[in-house]
């Protein structure tokens, strides 16, 4: 009887699936906000299991900007894409990149870029 519980355990059990990951990330600051691109690796398995999007975060984690990403890249890693227009705080010093899969939601871990001084 254990080997059959033990057999049906491992059957229920989900496959692990991993966070995205991201990778490095730009700003630059514009006349109608900031435009923010981030590069993010995922071991990507088509549509069961992809990186379907990434946020922009103050420090307390407050959403400052998001953009949604529509289909895999599997074919494509890692890949960069880019947000437009982004309305930051006045004297924000560094803003947190928060990536998300379609099957685990979003990641623990934050990217940290320090943003360019003001000229």
């Amino acid at each position: 009887m254990r080997h059959v519980w033990i057999g049906m355990l491992c059957a229920a059990t989900p496959a692990i699936a991993h966070d995205a990951q991201v990778l490095g990330a730009t700003a630059t600051e514009t006349g109608s906000g900031w435009s923010v691109s981030v590069t993010i690796a995922h071991d990507e398995a088509g549509w069961d299991d992809y990186a379907d999007g990434w946020r922009i975060e103050n420090a307390v984690g407050d959403t400052l900007g998001t953009r949604v990403l529509h289909h895999p890249h599997a074919n494509e890693q890692p890949f960069t894409r880019s947000l437009s227009n982004v309305s930051l705080p006045e004297g924000v010093e560094s803003i947190w990149i928060r990536a998300r899969t379609s099957v685990d939601g979003w990641g623990k871990d934050r990217f940290e870029l320090k943003l360019p001084a003001a000229d």
